[in-house]
């Protein structure tokens, strides 16, 4: 009994992480396209070049509302509900379909609210130690950050050098990832 029980959660577990991975990869060519990063990017033209199969024929439907990439949000959704009915049939979950779609939508919240809280800490250290590092992924981390932190340095006041910005982010969506409880 155990050993079914373990193969079930490696299975589990290695269905989810390639999920996820893709997940990543259309989460942030979604959210690069919102902010206008440079196309010719390097990190830019994989991502695209790996989510192309699954956006490109979705955006033939669905149309951009301004940066905004619908094709690219349903792709995420789609893909999001893919992932949460392989796990479940691994699994043996029995939701209905509502409580499915609702998760998917929670689950992508989370996923959006980890990816940046990460970005931010790169940021933060790429601000401490990264001036020389010419990598084409650091630009775009900045532009990625950018949105998040600006409204929080508007608010708080100039500390004479001191960037707090980052550390209130931090906390905002530490606090909101565990009031999701996804």
């Amino acid at each position: 009994m155990m050993a079914g029980g373990s193969a079930t959660n490696a299975f589990s577990f290695l269905v989810e992480t390639l999920f996820h991975l893709y997940l990543v990869a259309l989460m942030l060519r979604v959210l690069l396209e919102g902010i206008g990063a440079d196309y010719y990017n390097p990190i830019c033209q994989a991502l695209v070049k790996v989510t192309d199969p699954v956006v490109r024929p979705l955006s033939k439907v669905l149309p951009r509302v301004g940066p905004i990439s619908l094709a690219g949000l349903a792709a995420l959704y789609i893909v999001q509900l893919l992932a949460l009915v392989a796990v479940g049939l691994i699994v043996g979950w029995k939701l209905d379909p509502l409580v499915f779609a609702l998760l998917a939508l929670m689950r992508l919240i989370r996923l959006l609210l980890v990816l940046y809280l990460i970005l931010i800490i790169i940021g933060v250290i790429l601000s401490w130690v990264g001036h020389g590092v010419r990598h084409p992924i650091v630009p775009l981390i900045f532009q990625l950050t950018q949105p998040v932190l600006a409204p929080i340095r508007r608010v708080l006041p100039s500390l004479g050098g001191f960037d707090l910005s980052p550390l209130v982010a931090i906390i905002l969506i530490q606090f909101l990832i565990i009031l999701l409880a996804v």
